[in-house]
């Protein structure tokens, strides 16, 4: 693979814009190398430089002698290329290169060169400072968070104080005293200087990391690692007695402190809205809890540092490569000065991030996975998944089944002439009974195939899909995992359609068979089953985050809204179909008389009654989502996007209404309101959601940035979900095709609406993740469990 194509593929996809532009830089050299070959005489035959042909060779011996390096003469000053100066632009050091031989024959693009090379190196440089800057204040918040953290273990552990109070602060105070030089680097000056809490064991890494770094950073922290000496030797000349007495407790720090209210639980959502403080209870629960949201944030933030190295080691590699791409098109020497300065510059001399990498590591494993490295280290590094092949086995061999059991469908159908006039009355039995059982299931694989779509193209143009949903790393599934299973579930569903594929009855007990009646119903079952199993099987991982995603849908003003939870409700939004069917289950199953084929759900009061419930829930869960945003967030516009969930259960509970009771005052309001809903819904996808139809972009009626280079897929896609979006005319309507049932028309257009959620589904992913470039948003904010009350001072 070459460089260019193993450096896009390595790039952090939110902080793409901040990368060395290498592409550019090769289309400059590749300038340059044009007008050498231009400029260049034509080489006559007969006259090149010929060597004299000798049967000796000079021989340099076997054993390399080592000459003293000699100084620079003033040759080589004068062979020089470029001179590399560091300046002082708008308050902060960058670099200029001079080129040295502008005066030559085509010097005007390689000083063009060298100027965008400047820039390009200026701006990583910067951009990597200002994270190295925000990773060590947020080490700095990290370790009063371990403070805190520690003592109230210690306070849960000995509620009583029952433990050697001497001989404990002892130990604090060693390992305070010991970790302290290497914490000295971690924590920037002014968040030193401002810190008024005791800090206990709090990054503790051992002897040989803190020793290590003790005559690293010798240099940068003089006095802090004087003292930190000075009061090391102190403790241990020391009595426990005397310690005691200079030392404050070391649980004093808990006074400061208090629980977050994160409001992420019903429960902390109410005591939130009736504006109780949390209190700080020492109980293992909430021991356990803090310490699992501290592990969330450590493993998030060592994600953070990595993705930080990489930044570093990837942009040295390719301003590495560059020059020496530009030492062979122009036969200088340039590289060697430059990437001299490349090492000098922060972005090469800095180990602030590898040695806070050594720092996490150690607390993790000390703190968080009782000293196991191996445990520890899974934890933060979780193995990349494989593509296994068994995958892309068994997705070959279900879809060739599923194309079978079509194939066998159609062929019943027409070899026991299921579709004549003779079977009328059956087959309409079948169709407004058997039909909306397994429609359901047709609508969720189609889901699932559109999913699956979905990721496919996500993966394809590079969105981060797997860090906007907040998935656990690893554990993500693949379009081909997606296609899988909608493929099993397809080739299920369909089995079961074959083996009851039947219009008439038993001569004897004039009914239909039982058991092949009721295998719908068992399917649906065997799929809840196997979506709640809580052993390790069939990607446990993403059917509970699926279950949390929709218990938090199903409770949506108690929880806090993420993005999953609201993508996952507007996915409901498009399967109302789907939950009528299931709705249908329970009235065909528990009231109906299944071994006739025969139910009376539509001519009862209730059935009509959830036969609205239903439809409106989805929405409902939106329109509640938006107003807990709204007053989170102070969001007017989620003020505007709940008016449009509104709008739409208007729309719906009218056009619902119409189709039980066909009359022509419904049929106006149900088409009045309708219209309202579509055109606002059509709007707010097109312009909000999608974040198109910029009359002054660059991509004219489009937006500035496009991760699909062909523009014409974004009109057709417009084009497409304003089409689809009228879907509902056939429930006002009324079409009718003559070859089809009405329940067929209605399952298609349901189907009709899921393919238009699929691609609405795709841009909206997109410009999210154009927001996260935009904004170098690559990290998930995870709340710590702790607030300090000097915090809050500061807030104020």
């Amino acid at each position: 693979m070459k460089f260019g194509k193993e450096f896009r593929a390595q790039m952090v996809p939110e902080w793409q814009d901040a990368y060395m532009d290498y592409n550019f830089l090769k289309t400059l050299l590749k300038e340059i190398q044009r007008f050498k070959h231009r400029s260049r005489p034509p080489v006559t035959p007969g006259h090149g430089l010929k060597r004299k042909m000798t049967l000796y060779r000079a021989f340099s011996g076997l054993i390399r002698h080592n000459h003293p390096p000699s100084s620079p003469d003033s040759a080589d000053i004068e062979s020089q290329v470029i001179l590399v100066d560091s300046v002082q632009k708008n308050g902060a050091d960058s670099y200029e290169t001079k080129f040295l031989m502008s005066a030559d024959e085509g010097g005007e693009y390689e000083l063009v060169y060298f100027r965008r090379l400047d820039d390009e190196f200026n701006k990583v440089d910067k951009f990597y400072r200002s994270k190295v800057d925000e990773v060590m204040k947020e080490a700095a918040l990290l370790n009063k968070q371990m403070d805190a953290f520690i003592a109230f273990r210690l306070k849960v552990e000995n509620p009583q104080g029952s433990f050697d109070r001497s001989a404990e602060l002892t130990r604090i105070f060693n390992d305070v005293a010991t970790s302290a030089a290497t914490l000295a680097a971690t924590t920037p000056s002014g968040a030193r200087a401002s810190r008024r809490v005791v800090h206990m064991d709090v990054i503790e890494e051992g002897g040989s990391i803190s020793n290590h770094e003790h005559s690293d950073e010798s240099g940068d922290e003089p006095k802090d690692v004087n003292m930190i000496k000075t009061m090391n030797t102190r403790v241990q000349e020391q009595k426990p007695n005397s310690i005691v007495a200079i030392r404050p407790d070391p649980l004093e720090v808990l006074k400061n402190v208090r629980i977050n209210n994160t409001m992420e639980t019903p429960r902390s959502t109410i005591k939130e809205f009736l504006n109780i403080p949390a209190e700080l209870n020492f109980t293992r629960k909430n021991l356990k809890k803090v310490e699992e949201q501290l592990k969330r944030a450590f493993v998030e933030f060592y994600h953070k540092l990595r993705l930080l190295k990489s930044y570093s080691f990837m942009n040295m590699l390719a301003f590495s490569k560059i020059m020496k791409k530009y030492d062979k098109v122009t036969s200088r020497n340039a590289s060697k000065s430059y990437l001299k300065m490349v090492d000098n510059s922060f972005l090469g001399s800095s180990d602030q991030v590898t040695k806070l990498m050594e720092r996490v590591e150690a607390t993790f494993i000390k703190h968080f996975s009782n000293s196991n490295r191996s445990k520890g280290m899974s934890i933060l590094r979780p193995h990349a998944k494989k593509e296994r092949h068994r995958i892309t086995f068994s997705l070959g061999f279900f879809v060739g089944c599923t194309a079978a059991l079509i194939l066998a469908i159609i062929l019943v159908v027409r070899t026991r002439h299921l579709l004549d006039e003779k079977y009328k009355i059956e087959k309409d039995k079948y169709m407004e009974n058997m039909f909306p059982l397994y429609s359901l299931f047709g609508l969720v694989v189609l889901h699932m195939l559109m999913y699956a779509a979905n990721i496919f193209y996500w993966r394809r143009y590079r969105v981060n899909y797997s860090f906007i949903f907040g998935f656990k790393r690893g554990t993500e599934l693949g379009y081909r995992e997606v296609l899988l299973l909608g493929f099993v579930l397809a080739v299920l569903a369909q089995a079961s359609v074959l083996s009851n594929l039947d219009m008439e009855m038993d001569s004897k007990t004039k009914d239909y068979e039982a058991i092949t009646e009721l295998l719908p119903l068992g399917l649906v079952v065997l799929v809840v089953v196997l979506l709640i199993c809580p052993f390790n099987i069939i990607y446990r991982s993403g059917r509970f985050f699926f279950l949390t995603c929709l218990l938090h849908c199903i409770l949506a003003p108690l929880y806090k809204v993420t993005l999953p939870d609201f993508f996952l409700a507007d996915q409901l939004t498009s399967q109302v179909q789907a939950i009528r069917s299931l709705e249908f289950y329970v009235c065909y199953f528990g009231w109906g008389d299944y071994k006739h084929r025969e139910n009376n759900c539509k001519s009862s009061g209730v059935y009509n009654t959830f036969y609205f419930i239903v439809a409106v829930i989805p929405y409902w869960s939106r329109l509640l989502q938006c107003l807990r945003r709204l007053f989170e967030e102070k969001d007017p516009m989620q003020g505007w996007n709940g008016l449009k969930y509104f709008a739409t259960i208007v729309a719906v509970c009218l056009r619902t209404a119409y189709s039980l009771d066909r009359g022509m005052g419904w049929r106006v309001i149900a088409w009045v309101f309708s219209v309202i809903a579509a055109v606002v819904s059509t709007y707010w996808d097109l312009v909000i959601d999608w974040g198109l139809l910029q009359k002054n972009s660059k991509n004219r009626w489009l937006r500035d940035k496009l991760l699909v280079p062909y523009k014409s897929v974004y009109f057709a896609a417009m084009a497409l979900n304003v089409v689809l979006r009228l879907a509902w005319l056939q429930t006002v309507l009324n079409f009718q095709v003559s070859f089809l049932h009405t329940q067929a028309m209605v399952a298609i257009v349901a189907a009709l609406e899921i393919i238009r959620r699929g691609i609405w589904n795709f841009f909206r992913l997109e410009n999210e993740h154009l927001n996260n470039v935009g904004k170098y948003r690559a990290f998930k904010s995870v709340p710590l469990p702790f607030n300090y009350d000097e915090d809050d001072e500061k807030d104020e």
